[in-house]
């Protein structure tokens, strides 16, 4: 990967720059998003990594449950026209549904626990994909609320759960099948076997998606793609 670009004092830099750290790989594939989009798609990517790492991040889900009860409080807040975090300066100037956003974050907290089997591991996540997309619609003109569009963002969330905590991530009819050992690889298979082909998603979403599922194929959910392999995933997607 190329170098990463100068850190700031901005307070928005900063969570800006912990998503960053995580997906470097966009610093090579945002040239396929539209001038326009990119700043928000930024902090609307890191606000999804802050929400979904204090649902599912550490031992002890206490931490996590208070800071998204204050998210909760925050975006309701947003759609009111108030503020207090920081990515709030570049997100809630849009007239995005936050409420719904804030109204499915207790689906994150139930998520937590490891499903039964896929049909309810996509099922408790599916209220805060619609959200997300419904997000998109608004932040990236002329984004269409597709199903399609919803399970490409339903895939990404199940995706960084095996990336914050891959052993309870996994449903127990798939350790069933396999074993302990085999559960995080067949289930990220089984993940990329029902990804969604050609979704009426937001430029950003498709592009994040792309380094997503190229990373599922590579067999690891957490280590970055090679600087050709980031470029070729997100030009195959951003040309349709």
């Amino acid at each position: 990967m190329t170098d990463a670009p100068p850190r700031s004092d901005d307070p928005v830099d900063a969570f800006i720059d912990k998503w960053r750290a995580r997906w470097p790989e966009w610093q090579i594939a945002e040239v396929f998003v539209p001038a326009g989009q990119r700043l928000p798609a930024l902090a609307w990517g890191s606000l999804q990594q802050e929400l979904l790492d204090a649902a599912w991040g550490g031992s002890d889900p206490r931490p996590g449950d208070a800071k998204l009860a204050w998210w909760q409080e925050e975006l309701n807040g947003w759609a009111g026209g108030a503020r207090r975090h920081p990515l709030g300066a570049v997100l809630q100037r849009s007239a995005a549904p936050w409420r719904d956003l804030s109204a499915a974050l207790p689906s994150l907290r139930a998520a937590r626990e490891r499903p039964v089997d896929a049909d309810e591991a996509a099922g408790s996540l599916r209220p805060v994909a619609l959200a997300m997309v419904r997000i998109d619609a608004a932040l990236f003109a002329g984004t269409a609320v597709d199903p399609s569009a919803i399970d490409l963002a339903l895939r990404q969330l199940q995706h960084h759960r095996v990336l914050v905590d891959a052993p309870t991530a996994v449903p127990l009819s798939v350790l069933a099948a396999v074993g302990e050992a085999g559960g995080a690889a067949e289930w990220s298979a089984r993940l990329l076997a029902d990804w969604p082909v050609a979704p009426a998603a937001a430029v950003p979403r498709r592009v994040h998606a792309a380094i997503v599922r190229a990373r599922l194929q590579r067999g690891a959910a957490a280590r970055p793609l090679p600087a050709w392999a980031a470029l070729w995933s997100a030009w195959r997607v951003a040309r349709n």
